[in-house]
């Protein structure tokens, strides 16, 4: 009684770990995806895009609810303030208010980046599930930032509509983090590194607050994400997430 009681005090606060015998490799993916994500979040973000000469910074609200719905609303520069993207189970929409068009976008467009970030479409709105499009498997042990973190691996299901051929997560064994995690094509290619630094408490959770995009081929270029303020478990509802909402949304 004493185990289960520990079990579920870890699972509900995202504080703690189990013995690693206890948990699969796609158990601690669960885990880790919960910690960041809770039953929903509400957040506020910078991203920068950093090139050799030149940077970029944009101010975004994001809102998630669970594994099917989410919502961001760039708020900043003024060009791109009020462009809204919408995630509704598969379906991905984009909210462009300068022409006052709702665009459906296809699966096609998830590879490509994210508003001229190093991140992808896919990265963002998470059209594709790390839980139930890949298998994971655990391929050894490594130390990140003086932290011991289980290493593991993602293959695609041969029937999933992904971006990436695999990946390869490093998480925290303490604190069911990811620190860092690296993106390959089909052709077994390194395409981006992500970063996880700043760990911080952001209400009653420690997560990461700082997440890094690298791309393997273009030198002295990433893509920052900074969380400014992250709020868990609060009550979102499901009629939240429509593409009426978008063009309302401030």
């Amino acid at each position: 009684m004493k185990f289960l009681f520990l079990y579920y005090t870890s699972l509900l606060l995202s504080c703690t770990a189990l013995p690693a015998s206890a948990q699969t490799a796609k158990e601690i993916i669960s885990l880790s995806e919960e910690k960041m994500r809770g039953k929903s979040s509400e957040a506020m973000l910078i991203i920068r895009t950093i090139r050799p000469g030149w940077s970029r910074e944009m101010s975004i609200k994001a809102w998630m609810k669970g594994t099917d719905h989410s919502m961001i609303l760039i708020s900043s520069p003024a060009r791109d303030k009020g462009i809204v993207f919408l995630k509704r189970g598969k379906e991905v929409w984009n909210w462009m208010p300068t022409i006052e068009k709702t665009i459906k976008l296809p699966p096609s467009m998830m590879s490509q980046s994210w508003m001229g970030t190093d991140f992808t479409n896919d990265d963002l709105v998470k059209e594709s599930s790390i839980l139930t499009d890949y298998t994971h498997s655990f391929s050894g042990d490594t130390v990140i930032d003086g932290r011991s973190c289980h290493k593991i691996t993602l293959i695609p299901k041969s029937d999933a509509a992904v971006v990436w051929g695999r990946l390869i997560t490093c998480i925290d064994k303490e604190r069911l983090i990811q620190l860092h995690t690296r993106f390959y094509d089909e052709n077994n290619e390194l395409v981006n590194t992500m970063n996880a630094t700043d760990v911080k408490m952001m209400d009653g959770r420690m997560i990461p607050t700082r997440l890094e995009m690298i791309p393997a081929d273009k030198k002295n270029q990433r893509t920052e994400m900074v969380y400014e303020k992250v709020l868990f478990d609060r009550p979102i509802e499901a009629s939240f997430f429509t593409t009426e909402q978008m063009r309302y949304l401030k």
